[in-house]
């Protein structure tokens, strides 16, 4: 058992060519009440990484320290090198950064068109480009252009979000829950689509809770509980781990 937890240590120090890394990750929403309790994490270059566990697990947590949107008691996060703990989200935006929240987010009252014009605001002049290249990965976006985002469903509405945030060119994708409350096609649908955006050479880190959907399609995933790492390995390790399985897939692991 010594060996096992030794080698799980080992793999989730970033590697030389890690993009994103947070180290021992000590962070929580409220004075005094930690949700993360040192974790670590890693995201090399052109990785596609999912990151699973129960609920409450702090897996959107991570994300949100990650982006800056929770204080970060201890610990620090890295990009290319530079420290940018905490940074405001705007200045990870221009970074390279992109996050795409479970809920809330679109913009309800505005267009498909205006929704992305809200996602390149930082650099206006490279709508065109960027609107050609979004709607490449989301044909349905330039068909429906000028639809209120208010009016659409929750497989199109996750479109957008994921669209919006495509519009800055960023090297790193967050993504919190990208399947939550879609039918199983729609989440086939949005788990092709964030397979293909990796393939563009986005890296993705992926929350999810369709632990086994998620696994299927990443390069390597992290478990967590109760706000810290218990496994990581490759996606396949991880589906065909029995412990795994037994806690967190369950059957479904099997299939």
């Amino acid at each position: 058992m010594t060996h096992v937890v030794e080698k799980e240590r080992r793999d989730v120090r970033p590697s030389e060519k890690a993009l994103l890394y947070a180290d021992h990750l000590i962070a929580g929403y409220l004075p005094g009440v930690n949700i993360l309790n040192g974790v670590d994490f890693h995201l090399d270059d052109g990785e596609l990484v999912g990151i699973i566990g129960p609920n409450g697990a702090g897996k959107s947590t991570l994300l949100k320290a990650l982006f800056g949107l929770i204080p970060v008691r201890s610990g620090k996060v890295v990009l290319r090198g530079a420290d940018i703990t905490s940074a405001p989200a705007h200045v990870l935006v221009s970074k390279g950064l992109g996050f795409v929240p479970q809920t809330n987010n679109v913009f309800a009252a505005l267009t498909i068109e205006e929704n992305l014009k809200m996602g390149v605001y930082l650099r206006a002049k490279s709508f065109t480009e960027r609107f050609a290249h979004v709607v490449e990965l989301f044909p349905l976006l330039g068909e429906r252009r000028n639809v209120k985002a208010g009016s659409l469903s929750g497989g199109e509405r996750q479109m957008v979000a994921m669209g919006r945030a495509l519009m800055m060119s960023p090297s790193v994708l967050l993504l919190d829950e990208p399947s939550a409350g879609l039918s199983p096609a729609l989440q086939d649908e949005v788990f092709a689509r964030c397979k293909l955006i990796n393939e563009t050479g986005v890296s993705v880190i992926m929350v999810e809770q369709n632990a086994r959907r998620c696994l299927q399609i990443c390069d390597r995933g992290y478990v967590l509980e109760q706000g810290a790492n218990k496994y990581t390995d490759t996606g396949q390790g991880l589906l065909a781990d029995p412990r795994v399985i037994e806690c967190y897939l369950g059957t479904l692991g099997q299939k």
